[in-house]
């Protein structure tokens, strides 16, 4: 439970911060200079690239409920927290596997997914307002230079995952640089994958809070 001080966001998130654009920087370069696809894949959404900062939600999901655990934020209720966000993957989940079955396309899905993420962040949020306000602070961290770095892309036309449109949207080549980048890059860098960074940090975060506060007992 909170000690009743505010909790120190920039001091939380600041090394975590840090080491994300650190790897954005590295994936970059990685695939610019042709290095091994398994590390930097090139394939639209990255292809599952071992280098990437997607691997890191887990991580930095366990370091902010253990840390704000440890300095008195602790999770009101670690079970609530992990099962409304588990909750809320699943009908997003449920969502798009609708929306997939019903051929809406990529111009209806990725708003629908879009919005759903955005649904999401606001179902989980109340569960844990420390933990949300930090979570929230370190995803856009991370997700505005993966932004900035998509649009250079898509001008630049580099040929990375940055700028390689999705399959399923051949349409999305067809556009100005600008468009496309705010439909593959601005929209789902700054709803979905903060829903990833949220929503899906929060199922370890409530973990690991469980977990430090059985320790401290």
């Amino acid at each position: 439970m909170s000690n009743g001080k505010a909790v120190p966001v920039k001091d939380l998130i600041l090394i975590p911060s840090v080491i994300t654009l650190a790897v954005t920087l590295l994936r970059l370069v990685g695939e610019l200079q042709n290095w091994s696809p398994a590390l930097f894949g090139k394939a639209a959404g990255g292809g599952g690239a071992l280098v990437g900062i997607s691997w890191l939600i887990p991580v930095f999901g366990l370091y902010f409920g253990w840390r704000l655990a440890r300095i008195g934020h602790a999770a009101p209720s670690a079970g609530k927290v992990v099962g409304f966000a588990i909750l809320a993957i699943a009908a997003l989940t449920a969502l798009l596997i609708g929306a997939s079955r019903l051929q809406l396309g990529f111009s209806l899905v990725l708003p629908l997914f879009c919005l759903g993420s955005v649904a999401a962040i606001f179902f989980v949020y109340p569960t844990w307002p420390a933990f949300s306000r930090t979570a929230l602070a370190y995803a856009f961290a991370a997700r505005i230079p993966v932004a900035i770095v998509m649009l250079v892309a898509i001008f630049a036309n580099w040929g990375t995952h940055y700028d390689v449109a999705p399959p399923d949207a051949p349409q999305v080549d067809a556009m100005s640089p600008l468009v496309k980048w705010l439909w593959i890059g601005l929209l789902p860098q700054m709803t979905v994958w903060i829903y990833m960074t949220v929503v899906g940090g929060a199922v370890f975060a409530g973990i690991a809070s469980a977990i430090a506060g059985r320790q401290r007992s």
